[in-house]
């Protein structure tokens, strides 16, 4: 089928396609990042810049490939390299960590709102069972009644009116006979 003349040919790129935007993309910056700031790296970059400047500066001169005379320019550009592709990547891991810090702070300001609608709900709750708990007997009102009753009925039947109000009433389940 023949390209019209009023749409655009797609660009093909030969190559392997890179997502930039991609996550996993993302996480190797970050780790770059986050490398480039630890004691570690620190100490690679040392060693690295100290074996640099004794190798151009004692070896001998067929083997050397940066000159100290010229201020060790291959040196002076490689870390200027490291340092303009690090700002970058920085910039990009902070980013990031903002973007994952706004989600954090909007998922807790969610569950705090949650938290307080589950709040509000159980108080409502406990002040109707508070209301309604006004009306109804207590266990210890029930034994005080009951006390009384038994009070009432051993002072009629003329029996001492304290007396084995503590202990269970005995029963002939014993089977028991007397003798």
């Amino acid at each position: 089928m023949a390209d019209s003349l009023d749409t655009p040919r797609e660009r093909r790129l030969r190559g392997p396609r890179i997502d930039l935007g991609s996550d996993s993309m993302g996480r190797g910056v970050e780790r770059i990042a986050r490398f480039s700031g630890t004691p570690q790296f620190i100490i690679y970059l040392s060693v690295f810049v100290i074996l640099w400047i004794t190798w151009n500066t004692l070896a001998p001169e067929r083997l050397r490939f940066d000159s100290a005379d010229l201020g060790f320019t291959a040196l002076t550009l490689m870390l200027s390299l490291q340092a303009s592709y690090a700002s970058p990547l920085i910039l990009l891991a902070q980013n990031r960590q903002e973007d994952r810090d706004r989600v954090q702070a909007e998922q807790d300001r969610q569950r705090a709102e949650r938290n307080l609608t589950d709040t509000e709900y159980l108080t409502r709750e406990i002040a109707g069972l508070r209301l309604a708990l006004q009306d109804v007997a207590t266990r210890d009102f029930v034994r005080s009644e009951l006390r009384d009753v038994l009070d009432e009925l051993r002072a009629e039947s003329g029996a001492p009116a304290h007396e084995g109000a503590d202990e269970e009433p005995r029963s002939d389940r014993e089977g028991s006979a007397e003798p």
